[in-house]
């Protein structure tokens, strides 16, 4: 008895298992197809074959290590991403493991290969004068500047991620009182975020400029078509290159559109918000997500420090900083 082909797995992986039983959204899908298109070339060309010659058998799990380096050095990939490529491969093979028994001792290698660890750097966020200062760099008398300026200001206040709001559709727009945004997260999870009336009134001018059907994205570029992450991106490094000639604390920080969310969650931190409720908001699996805010709050932590009773704090140094003399501190022990 032989094992199906390759291409039979990979079919029923991506379109069964994937698209139809799982329902995974159609970025899930895309980064797992990438982590295989890349997978499946370093392979071929190890073995010096086509992509289309590989069968399930030179998948080793030898092979995996040297692809994940191979990921990180010469890609220049984070150590993030290369946990994300090998969770894409780890599916697969899990999917294999429980149709094919034939297949289970090397499936079972594989989903041994451990995650790599990463170090956790603390968060980036913004202070009120820098976003300000980014804010004022869309020209708003262009509908490209306007539609720039009114996303930014719906990033700062809902806290949402980048696709989350490209994503937006008027249908999904409530801007007279009580404004609010519906969003869809990670895993298709919807939430309700509350704006400010100044964003209310932001969105209803660029859909008052720019007219877009209820089912399709708000934010779109000049041909008509939904804006991409990757322009957005590109626009905002421009607004903080320009911002950074008044503010020169910018020109230390890396600031992506991911960075006003992570400032909305900072400043909600700062302004007494439950932790429960934050977690809600930015629509967080785990609260210890949502608990990096209150870690990288230094104005949060210096007010907690604060609060201790003056009369317990020291007033003199320790006794080992008194004594001059090491050996004599320790001889007083």
């Amino acid at each position: 008895m032989t094992l199906a082909p390759l291409s039979h797995w990979l079919h029923a992986f991506f379109h069964e298992w994937l698209g139809e039983q799982r329902n995974c959204s159609r970025h899930t899908i895309l980064s797992y197809r990438d982590t295989w298109r890349l997978y499946l070339r370093y392979v071929a060309a190890r073995h010096g074959r086509s992509v289309s010659a590989l069968a399930l058998a030179d998948l080793a799990a030898e092979e995996i290590p040297a692809f994940l380096s191979h990921v990180e050095s010469e890609r220049g990939d984070t150590i993030g991403t290369r946990n994300c490529r090998l969770a894409a491969i780890r599916s697969f093979f899990r999917f294999v493991a429980d149709r094919e028994p034939l297949a289970a001792a090397h499936c079972a290698a594989v989903l041994r290969i451990p995650t790599k660890k990463a170090p956790h750097p603390a968060i980036d966020y913004l202070d009120t004068e820098e976003v300000t200062a980014i804010l004022k760099q869309p020209d708003r008398a262009t509908l490209e500047g306007q539609r720039d300026y009114a996303l930014l200001a719906f990033l700062y206040n809902t806290g949402a991620r980048i696709q989350e709001a490209l994503d937006l559709c008027p249908s999904n727009l409530r801007l007279d009182s009580p404004a609010h945004a519906k969003l869809y997260g990670k895993g298709r999870k919807e939430r309700i975020c509350p704006l400010w009336a100044e964003t209310a009134e932001l969105l209803s001018a660029l859909r008052a400029r720019q007219p877009r059907p209820d089912g399709e994205p708000l934010f779109v570029n000049r041909y008509g078509r939904p804006l991409g992450a990757a322009g957005v991106r590109y626009k905002l490094a421009k607004y903080v290159r320009a911002a950074a000639e008044e503010l020169p604390s910018l020109r230390q920080k890396r600031v992506s559109p991911h960075t006003f969310r992570h400032t909305a969650g900072v400043e909600l931190v700062a302004a007494g918000v439950d932790i429960a409720v934050i977690r809600s908001l930015f629509g967080h699996v785990s609260l210890d997500t949502t608990m990096q805010y209150a870690r990288a709050n230094v104005e949060t932590k210096r007010r907690a420090i604060e609060l201790v009773d003056a009369s317990k704090r020291p007033t003199a140094p320790p006794r080992w900083k008194r004594n001059p003399d090491l050996l004599d501190w320790l001889d007083s022990l």
